[in-house]
């Protein structure tokens, strides 16, 4: 099921601009992320669901590449655009070869059920 957008045409030309360069260098320092490594964790500081996917992920024996952006009481608004990019509410965001997984929980039932082997393999 396709995630509702507001579609393109129903915003004002004088802003559209302004919405698609809105705190982009964080939606592109994680897609590089993303394209150079095949398990990317983006978190924040103070949240215990990132150290959680890390922890799992070395328990795994899985490499990862580790982002970090800020913490509860800062950068939230930099936060908001890779919310606003994936549709993803929370944090961690785990990507596995360039797919969005999910969260802890997320990856945790992937590397129970054998899936984030095979997703790598």
């Amino acid at each position: 099921m396709p995630r509702p957008i507001l579609d393109e045409s129903n915003i004002h030309p004088a802003i559209r601009e302004k919405i698609a360069s809105h705190e982009q260098g964080i939606v592109r320092e994680v897609q590089a992320a993303v394209a150079l490594h095949p398990v990317v964790v983006v978190g924040m500081g103070m949240n215990p669901f990132p150290k959680k996917a890390c922890k799992a992920l070395d328990r795994a024996a899985v490499a990862y590449q580790y982002l970090e952006f800020g913490h509860y009481f800062n950068h939230w608004r930099r936060r908001n655009a890779l919310k606003l990019w994936t549709g993803w509410p929370t944090f961690p965001m785990v990507f596995v070869k360039g797919t969005l997984v999910g969260g802890a929980h997320d990856l945790n039932k992937l590397i129970a059920s054998g899936e984030l082997k095979k997703l790598l393999a």
